[in-house]
């Protein structure tokens, strides 16, 4: 049965791509949905599991999903992780006449620009006059250029591989020195391969991050709970930068003052522009955002839900998500009111040891079903010829726990993070304490 139109469908098959906590957490709300028929999850880990079923499936393999898609009778396809996007899974469906009446959550390749792009992205904040830090691009035929331009700031300085690096283009230079040396080697030295042959030099900004989502079908858009995430290995954001150790939802300094601020100076000039440039987009936008003395700026687009921002956020989402993702393809996210609950949701990331550098799989995890007063997001994990879940990444897995103030949050996602245990297992335990 193939469905010409999402408005006749009263439950839907869907196949969600990715393999981290934030695809555990989707996968977790879109079970409770009372319009879900199937759930399928590719690849997924040991978590996903409990909410859907997980095939070998790798996502950016687009003919393989698209054979699955045809044989399973998949209605819509919800796209966890930038990869897939950056490389045009969206295109690949609405080109090929075979697929057309699936519906995806995610902008085209294009639109994915947004992140896979931090020259396209600062050029596009210029266009529609969205505030963000002073900038220049360079590549390695302009170097000496990026010298002169790096004497311009003050330090700190920043610079930023111009496409996708997993999340480690982006290097802070404390010294004048420390960062041509830097520059040179991401553009002369290939630090960072392909991604790094153009760099953003940008100014240091002074501030607080926050990261603010909201939902749009290229038209309309509602805004979802903000988030502040941590980055840093080490308490106190010390170390080296990580995929992220945590996060804390909503963010106390983010006041009604400020995100009318956001609204008006960056959200909605940002959905100007993907209408006026006609840009196919239907899914999630990112603003990182840096609070400098009550302004926003925009550090940064992503074009999905961050993570593990999502372990944070999603759980206090009230509404049916498919019911949601429904109204998104279709159009009508005019119609929909997201109901966010008032309590304070806190996500602490267990990690293997020696992450963000070498680190060992294969730990058998135990405690997870002591954990009564939180839930657990897998992330890095898989199960063993024994059913035992053991580790298979760097971030492990996430432990949230909601509660009517912050500090009551933290007391119990941090009674629940202590029942869990695996050779090496490390995590902060100052999440949050900085927003006191």
């Amino acid at each position: 049965m193939f469905a010409s139109t999402l408005i006749a469908l009263n439950f839907m098959n869907i196949l969600l791509l990715g393999s981290g906590g934030r695809e555990c957490a989707l996968a977790w709300k879109l079970a409770q949905s009372k319009r879900l028929n199937k759930l399928w999850i590719a690849p997924g880990n040991a978590g996903t599991s409990l909410y859907g079923t997980n095939i070998s499936l790798a996502e950016t393999d687009f003919n393989g999903i698209k054979l699955f898609v045809l044989e399973n009778d998949i209605d819509m396809i919800v796209v966890g992780p930038e990869a897939p996007l950056a490389s045009g899974i969206v295109d690949f469906f609405s080109d090929d006449g075979l697929l057309g009446h699936v519906k995806i959550i995610g902008p085209s390749q294009y639109g994915a620009k947004l992140e896979s792009s931090k020259n396209f992205a600062k050029e596009f904040m210029n266009r529609y006059a969205i505030p963000t830090a002073r900038h220049q691009t360079f590549t390695k035929e302009t170097l000496h250029k990026a010298y002169h331009f790096l004497e311009t700031l003050n330090s700190p300085y920043v610079l930023k591989a111009d496409g996708l690096a997993a999340g480690k283009g982006v290097v802070i230079c404390q010294t004048l020195s420390e960062a041509r040396g830097w520059l040179y080697e991401m553009l002369i030295g290939k630090k960072f391969g392909k991604a790094s042959e153009s760099v953003v030099v940008e100014e240091f900004l002074q501030g607080i991050e926050l990261s603010v989502f909201v939902l749009t079908d290229g038209k309309h858009y509602v805004n979802l709970p903000n988030a502040k995430d941590y980055k840093r290995i080490g308490e106190n954001d010390t170390g080296p930068n990580t995929g992220g150790m945590g996060s804390v939802s909503p963010v106390p300094f983010a006041n009604k003052a400020f995100m009318d601020k956001v609204e008006e100076q960056i959200i909605k000039p940002t959905i100007a522009g993907i209408q006026k440039e006609k840009i196919n987009y239907c899914g999630f936008i990112f603003f990182g955002l840096m609070n400098c003395a009550g302004n926003p700026y925009v550090i940064e687009y992503n074009v999905r839900l961050g993570d593990p921002e999502s372990e944070a956020i999603i759980p206090r989402i009230n509404n049916d998500l498919v019911e949601v993702f429904v109204k998104t393809a279709q159009g009508r996210l005019n119609e929909v009111t997201i109901e966010a609950s008032d309590k304070y949701a806190v996500a602490v990331m267990l990690v293997s040891g020696g992450y963000p550098g070498e680190y060992e799989k294969g730990k058998v995890v135990k405690g997870i079903e002591l954990v009564k007063d939180g839930v657990v997001f897998q992330a890095g994990t898989i199960t063993n010829e024994n059913d035992e879940i053991i580790t298979h990444g760097g971030r492990v897995m996430a432990v949230t726990a909601m509660a009517e103030t912050l500090e009551f949050a933290l007391q119990r996602t941090y009674a629940s993070a202590a029942m869990i245990k695996f050779d090496g297992m490390y995590y902060r335990r100052d999440i949050g304490k900085d927003l006191f």
